[in-house]
């Protein structure tokens, strides 16, 4: 997962809305999750190529072939999964809201 400090290097000052801390917490609240490992890098390439994932989960508003490591963990039988998105409920849609919860 990428730092508070990538995030901004990426997105902008005002982002991210939560913490690395607490991003962490969610991510690693879900069963299927083994460990929850932050990166500084612009992309989480040379951490995937370190690791070597069975799974790289990048978000269904991703194109396979554009998703950084993806053909690395090919490459030794892993898999790709874009996981479908909850619409309404990503943190750019939050912020075009004003910080105000879907309903």
């Amino acid at each position: 997962m990428n730092t508070d400090a990538s995030v901004r290097r990426l997105k902008g000052e005002e982002r991210p809305l939560q913490a690395q801390a607490a991003r962490a917490a969610i991510i690693g609240a879900l069963r299927c999750v083994d460990l929850v490992v932050l990166f500084e890098e612009d992309t989480p390439l040379a951490l995937i190529e370190l690791i070597r994932p069975d799974v790289l989960i990048k978000g269904a508003d991703h194109a396979a072939e554009t998703v950084v490591g993806a053909e690395v963990v090919a490459s030794y039988g892993g898999r790709l999964v874009l996981s479908p998105l909850a619409l309404g409920h990503s943190t750019t849609d939050l912020v075009r809201r004003g910080g105000r919860p879907s309903r």
